[in-house]
């Protein structure tokens, strides 16, 4: 498997990226709660990547097959249980919800990626026990991305960590390489693998973003053609940085 290596000043790219994202979650953290449209959470952050010189990925992104409808918003807004890719649309939030957004963006020439997920209001010990994993579980995955290390023991430690709780961790979607486009080599499984895969060097960039399940990790994709929903209906929370790998360890470029 072929992984581009990023020189120090397209990293430092990367990190004003990151900045930016970092900078949209912050603004959210403020409006995130009970009565808001997502739509109007959309609007805010299309507005501040606009101010900033960014330019958003998601709106108008269709995936694949080419022929895939067009995603219509600036942020993936996810609710409860559903899983990721979720519309940015005229819902409004309520009491006790979770909410995960990510957030892709371009910023003189390079990407930004990252994802956090909120409580709404005052959320139940569940909720909040499913997010405090989930964030427990991005830590988990980023402490196992040391150089010298392997790409698979991010997943191994990942979905290790998940079963001691009680969770499960969705496979279909993992991690991927960012720099100049926001899906490069490698993929990054979230869950166990046979193999340690390659070896993890300097200057190598991806997202580590597991979906963690209250319930099984089986998913259905709704007639949207773009979100994606447990089977079971249980609660899914995510939370995922971009890191460069460095001689001293991962450095997180999506934070403030």
């Amino acid at each position: 498997m072929f992984i581009p290596l990023k020189r120090s000043r397209a990293i430092a790219r990367m990190r004003a990226s990151g900045q930016i994202v970092a900078e949209s979650f912050q603004i959210l953290a403020e409006h995130i709660k009970p009565g808001v449209k997502l739509s109007e959470l959309d609007r805010l952050v299309e507005e501040h990547l606009k101010n900033r010189g960014a330019t958003p990925l998601y709106k108008g992104y269709r995936g694949n097959p080419p022929s895939h409808p067009p995603f219509p918003g600036v942020i993936c807004a996810s609710i409860n249980h559903e899983i990721c890719h979720g519309l940015p649309d005229e819902r409004i939030l309520q009491e006790g919800d979770i909410i995960g957004v990510d957030i892709g963006l371009k910023y003189r020439g390079y990407c930004g990626d990252a994802c956090v997920t909120f409580g709404v209001g005052q959320i139940s010990a569940e909720a909040q026990r499913l997010l405090d994993i989930a964030k427990e579980c991005l830590r988990v995955g980023i402490q196992a991305a040391q150089n010298g290390g392997h790409l698979n023991d991010i997943g191994m430690d990942i979905e290790n960590y998940a079963d001691t709780q009680h969770v499960s961790v969705v496979r279909e979607w993992g991690g991927h390489g960012v720099g100049k486009s926001l899906h490069e080599s490698p993929s990054v499984s979230h869950v166990r693998s046979p193999r340690r895969g390659p070896a993890l060097r300097p200057g190598m960039v991806f997202t580590i973003e597991p979906m963690i399940n209250a319930g099984g990790y089986e998913w259905e994709l709704l007639d949207d053609g773009w979100t994606v929903i447990t089977k079971d209906h249980a609660l899914s929370a995510q939370f995922e940085h971009t890191i460069a790998i460095t001689k001293n360890g991962p450095e997180i470029l999506t934070k403030l």
